[in-house]
């Protein structure tokens, strides 16, 4: 005949215990914890913390991709953006996917209004890149926004060549 016959195995040879066919679902579990649950949740964690120090004058994008300024924060949970000059939306907090820079608290200045900061470490000292000079503006010609101020331009003369009169 073709067909060999089948005879029962048995019982020590091979078996293992219960502890040994679920060690490999235990390994599984313990690499996707490491590698995709926990750094999930850390980043969650920093996006909450974010999100509850955005304030007044931070630059955000929301969820559906609007950049604009913080104008007001209104409670815990809505914000007043601004998304153009005289344009005004309230936005949920947390659909504000990411804030792209944030406003930094009034510093003492020195009383002719400017200061220097020390950047940069020995190579930037030598090159040239060693002192910031930051001007502080005044308290009254602060109007919270002043990224968005654009500095004066001068009139333009006109380039169209004026035709001589007949």
């Amino acid at each position: 005949m073709f067909v060999s016959p089948a005879y029962a195995q048995s019982i020590g040879a091979g078996g293992g215990s219960g502890l040994e066919a679920l060690l490999p679902l235990i390994l599984i579990f313990v690499v996707f914890y490491f590698l995709l649950i926990r750094p999930q949740q850390k980043k969650m964690k920093e996006h909450k913390d974010t999100l509850s120090a955005i304030r007044r004058g931070d630059k955000i994008v929301t969820g559906g991709g609007i950049i604009g300024t913080v104008s007001k924060v209104d409670d815990d949970l809505l914000l007043t953006v601004e998304i153009a000059k005289d344009v005004k939306v309230k936005v949920r907090r947390e659909l504000v996917s990411t804030v792209l820079s944030k406003t930094e608290p009034a510093k003492a200045a020195s009383a002719t209004g400017s200061t220097v900061e020390k950047s940069g470490g020995f190579l930037s000292g030598l090159f040239g890149g060693g002192s910031k000079n930051t001007s502080v503006p005044d308290a009254a010609n602060d109007s919270g926004d002043s990224d968005n101020q654009k500095p004066a331009r001068p009139a333009r003369k006109s380039k169209t060549p004026s035709k001589p009169e007949e």
